[in-house]
């Protein structure tokens, strides 16, 4: 990471004084506290599920190195946006993989520090009957990024190469016409200046089992698991087949597929994040220096008292 562009607007030396310093040590100690806050995913979990769990799980990547640079990735992200707005690109990153492969985490983790007005996540709920009636890329069409943006699916197109072919939600005859499709479709998003990055996630069949049983047995993660996600289990061996013949029938000059490793989340993130800005030609842009406008004030203002009961109670 140490040949990356210099960070935009970094303080020169002198010009942070003391109080400064510690004011910025004060972001920093918040802003780490919002990185661990979205770390702290390990459930109550039993005595037995805590034993299975840390013998087929050898140390992750130390959490202090791992925050140290998902925020130096994510300080690039920032950049990646910078040039995004200033050129007009279009960017659009597919992210797919069996249930519970971390496609959410390392999404969470892109957009956590991005405007949402430029990157913005797309996950579609199963199609409506009439969407059923369409050209099957229709529903996803509207959802494609304008000039300045950039949109992250999570699950996209690829919905009937896998659970829908899995599930029997859609025939042999309509798989067959997606497979024949879907490269001329992608195609036609790169002809039209769309940088399209495809992720498939992957994880061990054993590894599935126990992100699953922490689910089943944390409260707030309970709401992840849905019956289509326990039949995943069922039927493996299904998606596994469907898998294989989805990489290698749309894995295309264009828009090839990209595997992340999936098993240990920390190091994917920062796998597929750093992978992700490698496949972009961003580069810094121009930035108008920032000032702080002095704050005017009114002699003949007087601020009025609010009523105590428009104010939150101050509980904590």
């Amino acid at each position: 990471m140490d040949d990356r562009k210099p960070a935009r607007g970094t303080p020169g030396p002198g010009e942070l004084d003391d109080g400064s310093l510690d004011w910025l040590d004060a972001e920093l100690a918040d802003t780490l506290d919002e990185d661990y806050e979205l770390e702290l995913s390990e459930p109550a979990l039993s005595d037995e599920l805590r034993r299975i769990y840390r013998r087929t799980h050898p140390p992750s990547i130390d959490r202090r190195d791992y925050l140290r640079q998902l925020l130096t990735l994510q300080t690039e992200l920032i950049r990646l946006q910078d040039w995004v707005l200033h050129t007009k690109a279009k960017i659009v990153v597919v992210f797919e993989g069996r249930d519970a492969a971390g496609k959410g985490g390392v999404i969470k983790r892109i957009t956590q520090r991005l405007n949402p007005r430029v990157a913005r996540v797309v996950a579609l709920p199963a199609p409506t009957e009439r969407e059923r009636t369409q050209w099957y890329f229709q529903r996803y069409v509207p959802h494609l990024p304008a000039g300045g943006e950039i949109v992250l699916f999570d699950r996209s197109w690829y919905n009937r190469a896998g659970v829908e072919r899995v599930m029997g939600f859609a025939n042999e005859e309509e798989v067959e016409q997606f497979f024949r499709d879907v490269p001329e479709f992608e195609r036609m998003l790169v002809r039209s200046g769309i940088i399209l990055l495809k992720y498939w996630f992957s994880i061990t069949d054993e590894e599935q089992q126990m992100r699953f049983l922490m689910r089943i047995h944390d409260p707030m993660k309970q709401w992840k698991l849905s019956p289509m996600d326990l039949q995943s289990r069922v039927r493996w061996e299904d998606y596994t087949r469907a898998k294989e013949d989805m990489l290698f029938r749309t894995s295309i000059p264009e828009a090839p597929w990209y595997i992340v490793e999936g098993n240990d989340k920390k190091r994917a993130r920062l796998n597929c994040i750093d992978h992700l800005l490698q496949q972009i030609p961003y580069e810094p842009v121009p930035h108008e220096p920032i000032a702080l406008p002095d704050r005017v004030f009114n002699p003949n203002y007087e601020r009025r008292t609010l009523p105590s009961d428009l104010y939150v109670p101050q509980k904590y």
